[in-house]
């Protein structure tokens, strides 16, 4: 019986091979890109949760608001994991992630490689991230000094084929010192939210100064024991507070308690943030690599499962469409005996054959498109990635479930017809008009309008982001990295680059207001005493008397650093939110104080200049306090160019640089690459919108294609009694598109504020954003209708210019 059923059904199709592509082709698309988001939605959930016990670990987090200045940090100090392990019994373990200065220059014969990202751990790392170790014993690693582990990738990088186990890395270019090699690990899983090829050890950190609870600069992860509830926990970390941190606060501020400190309107707060809500649900500042946002997973779900429906709900509108073709076949059978439910069962089997040879063609396009689609997504999926084995249950009832969706309405719509009123042709106008039909069309068109709108205000809070002042310039900016390691020689560098044709200006650039640069804050305060009245923390960067000229920024008061002054190296120089913070009516002049980290250390600082406010973070923030200090942040040199042949002045430059360490890579990038990772998840979520939206329009246009087609046939005689009696095809024409186009009317209508309340959402993310107005809403309820127009007016255009006399002769 099914056999026969899947014949019938093969037949229908190719008789009918127009209809068929369209409909095949239609949730091909939609098939398609439900794979693909599919792929994306899984992959970002899945972020952490091949680590052991990833549901018992969480990061510490702290907020902190101190004269006015706020930070969300995902930091903490270096004792606070330490002392929740040793207070709490409810913690198991703790580690410690520290990266500053993260990147290695590591000896591979002759020369030195650059390896960024790189780790200090403690050796309890694997306690808590348990490591797949390939070669050590796991009870050993990152507990001497001059020991790091590393991943099977750098094992390869660096000793090839052989065996790394013991041997020995030289790292450093002042002072080298070797480091052996005591465990090899297997590369981290891309779905980590941190990624490494080395870890070093604690004791290999010289330059901080540990157990100190006010200075948050530590990644630190505990792992609870089973059954604690980590809300419950949290409240715990108050008493830590009053036991341990207030203390060392007392040494360098006059404060009596927590509740004077946040009588100032300040406080101190430590949170946990889950393992696995990190890269999905953290947003916080110093986070150890860029994460995702889980609002995207939602949408990009939405989104697959609308196209989807799209897709289906064609299938419905042809498959309704040409009912009538179908009607005279229906009463036949049910004359001769056929049940419903075989009726039922035959049209079922033609919408899952249907959905099956999509599924087919799917399979083989979104193969295709996978390379494409890792480039807008930053993914990594290969053709394994699709065909896992949890997923092939998911491949095989896609398409079945999908087939019996989109088959369901019509299955039973056209095995309910009456076989005598179907042979004596008497299905009346109600068979033509159909409220579904229109209301599956009105959805369609909403889903397309909200994405085309909606793609419309992100490209527009791009472009703003793009060509807003930002307060410094970032175009045409050359920064190459690693000027460090030049030593004595990089000022020389510096110079001898500057004197190059189409290089007008050389700063010493550690610092810089995009992603990728360091960053450090301080506390200060407006009176050599410190406390909670007259305190506050802000962004400390040390600059030259370069800086400011070379990125173009603005000094609205005062003077910039000069080395004409001896004194200016205990100035200080505020961006406008800093001299705005302190309230200093005249700031010129004045004094500012910072604490060094010894109590009795605290020096003072006079304020020459006031820059005007630069965006150093992403616009999702506001700008905050800032100042400058005059000093010389050398890891990184950025040079103003104005050249038509910028790669020609990079070779140049390179040349120079061979000279000074030719043992060393060149690396440098362009800064407004930097500046646009910084909106690189935005830029992305642009691009997919554009897809999908034109996508949606297209499959949408396709139900109106049949819909279109539907009337058309339904009412040839009509037509051809009209053309008789002197209507004009334009007339035609008007009569078969204005209830179309009222569906689309209609559609904008509904679309619009369901659009403005989503992107109103969206943008509230950011501190600095493009208005929505009006014309973007107009600009894509005209496009939109203008698409539905050409594809309806084509097939009511073709039934008007039919021969009316052969309409008349059509039963």
């Amino acid at each position: 019986m099914i056999r026969n059923y899947l014949k019938i059904a093969w037949r229908n199709l190719l008789k009918n091979k127009l209809y068929s592509f369209i409909n095949i082709f239609g949730l091909a698309i939609g098939l398609t890109c439900f794979l693909l988001i599919t792929l994306y939605v899984v992959d970002e959930l899945s972020y952490d949760r091949q680590f052991k016990d990833a549901e018992r670990i969480y990061r510490i987090n702290s907020d902190i608001k101190f004269g006015g200045a706020e930070q969300r940090m995902a930091v903490s100090s270096d004792p606070f994991g330490a002392t929740l392990k040793k207070d709490y019994a409810e913690v198991e373990q703790y580690v410690r992630l520290y990266s500053n200065n993260s990147r290695r220059f590591i000896k591979k014969g002759s020369e030195f490689l650059v390896e960024n990202n790189c780790l200090h751990a403690d050796s309890t790392l694997l306690d808590v991230f348990p490591l797949n170790i390939l070669e050590g014993d796991s009870k050993k690693v990152l507990v001497e000094p001059n020991t790091l582990i590393i991943s099977q990738t750098a094992a390869q990088k660096y000793f090839g084929n052989a065996s790394a186990l013991g041997k020995t890395l030289t790292i450093g270019l002042q002072n080298p010192v070797e480091y052996k090699v005591t465990a090899v690990y297997e590369d981290m899983p891309t779905n980590a939210h941190f990624q490494t090829d080395m870890f070093f050890p604690f004791k290999n950190i010289n330059d901080y100064k540990f157990d100190n609870f006010l200075s948050h600069n530590f990644y630190t992860y505990i792992k609870l024991r089973e059954g604690v509830d980590y809300k419950q926990f949290e409240k715990k970390f108050d008493v830590v507070v009053d036991k341990y941190i207030l203390p060392q606060a007392k040494t360098f501020m006059d404060i009596k308690n927590m509740d004077d400190f946040r009588k100032g309107g300040n406080y101190l707060k430590y949170s946990l943030t889950p393992l696995l809500d990190i890269h999905l649900k953290s947003d916080r500042i110093y986070e150890i690599s860029p994460n995702s946002d889980i609002q995207y997973v939602y949408i990009f779900s939405v989104v697959a499962l609308f196209l989807l429906l799209i897709a289906c709900i064609n299938f419905m509108n042809l498959s309704t469409a040409r009912s009538a073709n179908r009607a005279k076949e229906v009463g036949i059978r049910k004359v001769m005996g056929t049940q419903r439910n075989s009726l039922i069962m035959q049209f079922m089997s033609e919408s899952v054959l249907t959905s099956y040879l999509a599924f087919v063609i799917s399979l083989v396009i979104t193969i295709l498109l996978i390379p494409y689609f890792n480039e807008i997504a930053g993914k990594q999926f290969t053709t394994q990635s699709l065909f896992q084995p949890q997923y092939l249950p998911f491949l095989v009832l896609l398409p079945l479930v999908v087939g019996v969706l989109a088959g369901y309405y019509p299955s039973f719509f056209l095995s309910s017809f009456r076989p005598i009123e179907v042979l004596k042709s008497k299905l009346n106008a109600n068979f033509r008009r159909s409220n579904f039909r229109n209301t599956l069309v009105t959805f369609q068109f909403v889903t397309s309008l909200v994405l085309v709108i909606s793609t419309f205000i992100i490209y527009r809070q791009l472009n703003y982001i793009q060509h807003k002042n930002l307060g410094f310039s970032k175009d045409q900016i050359l920064v190459v990295t690693g000027t460090s390691s030049l030593r004595d020689n990089n000022n020389v560098f510096k110079e001898e680059v500057k004197k190059m044709a189409g290089v007008k200006n050389a700063t010493f650039a550690g610092f810089l207001p995009v992603a990728n640069s360091s960053r450090s804050d301080n506390t200060f305060s407006t009176e050599a005493v410190f406390n909670t009245q007259n305190s506050f923390n802000m962004q400390a960067w040390e600059i030259d008397e370069d800086y400011i000229p070379t990125l173009n920024m603005e000094v609205s008061k005062g003077r910039n650093f000069s080395k004409a002054f001896s004194t200016d190296s205990s100035a200080i120089i505020l961006n406008e939110q800093a001299a705005k913070l302190i309230g200093f009516d005249d700031p010129i002049g004045k004094k500012l104080y910072i604490n060094n980290g010894n109590p009795n250390d605290v020096g003072a600082l006079t304020i020459v200049g006031i820059v005007k406010n630069f965006h150093y973070s992403s616009m999702r923030e506001a700008v905050g306090p800032l100042c400058f200090l005059y000093g010389r942040s050398a890891w990184a040199t950025a040079f103003k160019i104005n050249t038509e042949e910028p790669q020609n002045l990079v070779k140049q430059i390179e040349a120079k640089w061979k000279v000074f360490a030719p043992e060393m890579p060149f690396n440098y990038h362009f800064m407004n690459e930097s500046f646009d990772e910084m909106y690189r998840a935005e830029q992305r979520i642009g691009q997919i919108s554009l897809i999908f939206a034109g996508l949606t329009v297209l499959i949408a246009c396709l139900g109106l294609f049949g819909l279109i087609t539907y009337i058309a046939e339904q009412r040839t005689k009509e037509i051809g009694v009209r053309k008789v009696l002197g209507a004009s095809i334009w007339s035609i024409v008007r009569l078969l598109s204005t209830d179309f186009l009222k569906l689309v009317c209609l559609a904008f209508v509904i679309a619009s504020p369901l659009a403005y309340y989503a992107m109103n959402t969206w943008l509230k993310d950011f501190a600095f954003r493009t208005d929505i107005s009006l014309w973007v809403f107009v600009i894509a309820g005209i496009a939109t209708l203008l698409i539905a127009l050409l594809t309806v007016s084509y097939q009511a255009i073709k039934a008007a210019l039919m021969n009316p006399v052969k309409s008349l002769k059509t039963e």
